[in-house]
């Protein structure tokens, strides 16, 4: 029996001796490498921290203390010592364990997690509401160097800071060195200002010297000016020490017993402290460790695991390469872009953090001075895009969906106010697989249609995508650009007709059909579909793609429905504030009777984790259910139901 099939619980790892824990981490990291073969998922961030999260369940004892994790994609360990190693063979899939800390599915699970630069504010309440209700228990912030950057994550070290509650922040530094070292002495110093010895006799020499009458406010000033300057001495600037926090590290992140060392001294200070830890991302998949932006979040290599259970070893060429999709939207727009920057030298591309994820790595390398890569700051990437093109520049913002509904205003205030030629190119919209609730794209059509001057475009394939980004090149103020994380559709011709501000395109009028069915994006050809099997049955419905879901030609929708009785809306987002509900405006106008207007849209609530077949099924909009809809909607209208 392995050592990883002993441990079901955190209280376990602490029975084991070092020598133990760094043979399961290896089992684990095995384990992790062959799950994520089978079923996709976070692969370089798990394999970094697996040393450190033995360390964090060896010192902390969850639930009595509190860990939370950052974003939250490098829990596989933390879930595989919490109870959950059966059933990691589910991870990611329907009906199995989720890709993120999930409270529902372990008391070990403190928070729901999946968007950056949450983790510290998140501790600081929790820390805050312990200490209201008398709960002495530790609460642990883990976050990634690169979440660091994160506006939010600033103002929660400003905050944690002055509050001077006894929060522990974990730097999980796996790409660079925000505090850079010199020498072995600036290690001691960091290492003894952790023990409480040292802390204590501090706090008294603090006290001594300001109960000192009449001078002791002044030189109790000059003993902080005289420290600050010793620390100069061993330290660069140290942004953490000026946020109030207390400073350890670097310590090895895959050093179980130095942690466990420094862990249990952090533990004992009442004070906040930052510990900085170095880790390798990818460590122990040389493909990763070489590459660890390619092996961030990959797509399965081998077929799904027939058994729950996974092999305890596992060569890490099981996952040589990231397995090669169909061609994507994704694909499309980065081809696209960079073709349209050949011919437009103002135009200039930002992202937050996704250069690879939303495609713009091929501009990058096209066009290196004309990308901005702003960190994980979406927020800060539309303003600036704002800035850009106030100053005359043409900025392309591509963000995933999920991530640009933390930039809501910005949107508004700083591009739509104001008018400027700002194109949004927002990635994963829609249902996306495997990734769960935080990550559905299902909100930002709601949230964005509003927005005053703002167009909103679905194209429906491929070449409709690039007809759109070209329209949204030569068009003026601002434009958004949705499409979803899948492969293309098929083509149509009608995808190819030239586009007219705020219409679609037919791809199916017969001229006997008494229902329309409108919608946009990929489910147009899934509509389409539908429509052709209907035919079969003998009942008749026509297909319009709307491409423009924001604004929309009043007056042509109106002319182009007046020959039908029947309407189905469908649409790959939520139904309130969705594209429906204004189509039925403008259809069911007073003085306009007889109509059957039916709507299919995601439900309100986000969807867990699942394959885009699987969650359109539970959504109700898999093609079995589209065609089921257009058959009630034809049969009502034949009705004249209303």
């Amino acid at each position: 029996m392995s050592l990883l099939d002993s441990v079901n619980s955190p209280d376990d790892i602490r029975r084991m001796s070092f020598d133990e824990l760094k043979i399961l981490s290896e089992e684990i990291r095995n384990l992790i490498i062959d799950t994520v073969s089978h079923n996709g998922g976070h692969l370089a961030s798990n394999l970094g921290v697996v040393e450190l999260t033995l360390a964090l369940h060896r010192v902390f004892r969850t639930p009595e203390d509190t860990i939370i994790w950052d974003v939250g994609h490098q829990c596989y360990t933390h879930k595989l010592i919490t109870g959950r190693r059966d059933g990691f063979a589910g991870l990611r899939r329907k009906g199995g364990i989720s890709g993120f800390p999930k409270r529902s599915e372990s008391v070990h699970d403190a928070f729901d997690t999946g968007h950056a630069s949450t983790s510290i504010s998140t501790a600081l309440g929790i820390l805050d509401a312990r200490k209201f209700l008398g709960d002495a228990g530790k609460v642990v912030a883990v976050i990634g160097d690169g979440a660091l950057n994160g506006g939010m994550a600033f103002e929660a070290l400003n905050h944690a800071g002055q509050s001077m509650l006894p929060l522990i922040v974990v730097l999980n530094d796996n790409k660079m060195s925000i505090s850079p070292v010199v020498g072995s002495f600036s290690r001691y110093l960091s290492r003894l200002s952790a023990t409480v010895r040292y802390q204590t006799f501090r706090s008294i020499v603090d006290r001594i010297v300001r109960s000192i009458p009449r001078y002791g406010p002044k030189l109790f000033a000059l003993m902080m000016r005289w420290k600050r300057s010793v620390k100069a001495l061993f330290y660069k600037e140290n942004l953490f020490s000026e946020f109030g926090f207390e400073y350890i590290g670097p310590i090895d992140g895959h050093d179980i017993p130095a942690m466990t060392e420094v862990l249990n001294d952090v533990r004992k200070l009442d004070r906040p402290c930052v510990v900085h830890m170095v880790t390798h991302k990818g460590r122990g998949h040389s493909d990763a460790e070489e590459d660890p932006a390619s092996f961030h979040g990959v797509a399965p290599a081998k077929p799904p695991a027939a058994t729950p259970g996974a092999p305890a070893s596992c060569p890490d060429s099981q996952i040589s390469s990231v397995s090669t999709p169909k061609r994507s939207f994704t694909d499309v727009f980065s081809a696209s872009i960079v073709d349209i920057a050949n011919a437009r030298c103002d135009l200039v591309a930002i992202t937050a953090a996704m250069s690879k994820g939303t495609g713009l790595d091929a501009f990058k390398t096209s066009y290196p001075a004309r990308f901005h890569d702003v960190g994980i700051a979406e927020q800060h990437a539309v303003t600036y895009a704002a800035g850009m093109a106030s100053g005359g520049l043409f900025p392309v913002v591509a963000i995933y969906s999920t991530f640009m509904q933390r930039a809501v205003d910005q949107v508004f205030h700083d591009v739509a106010l104001q008018g400027l030629h700002v194109v949004f190119a927002v990635d994963r919209t829609g249902l996306v697989p495997d990734d769960g609730e935080t990550h559905q794209g299902i909100y930002d059509l709601s949230m964005f249609r509003s927005m005053p001057g703002l167009t909103m475009l679905a194209p429906a394939s491929g070449v409709d995508l690039d007809l759109c980004l070209r329209w949204a090149v030569e068009s003026s103020g601002p434009v958004m650009v949705r499409y979803p994380k899948t492969a293309l559709p098929p083509e149509n011709p009608a995808f190819s007709q030239p586009l007219v501000q705020g219409r679609g395109v037919f791809l199916r009028r017969t001229g006997s059909s008494d229902v329309l069915v409108m919608t946009a994006g990929v489910l147009v050809s899934s509509a389409l579909d539908a429509a052709v099997l209907l035919e079969a049955e003998g009942l008749m419905a026509d297909v319009y793609s709307l491409r423009f879901v924001a604004p929309i030609d009043e007056a042509y929708l109106s002319e182009i429905a007046a020959p039908y009785s029947g309407f189905l809306a469908i649409e790959e987002n939520i139904g309130t504030g969705g594209v429906g509900e204004s189509l039925a405006s403008i259809i069911m106008r007073p003085g306009r009777g007889g109509i059957a207007f039916r709507m299919k849209s995601v439900p309100s609530s986000p969807l867990p984790q699942g394959t885009r077949d699987e969650l359109l099924a539970m959504s109700g909009l898999a093609p079995a259910d589209l065609l089921s809809a257009m058959r009630e909607c034809c049969r009502a209208a034949q009705d004249g139901a209303a």
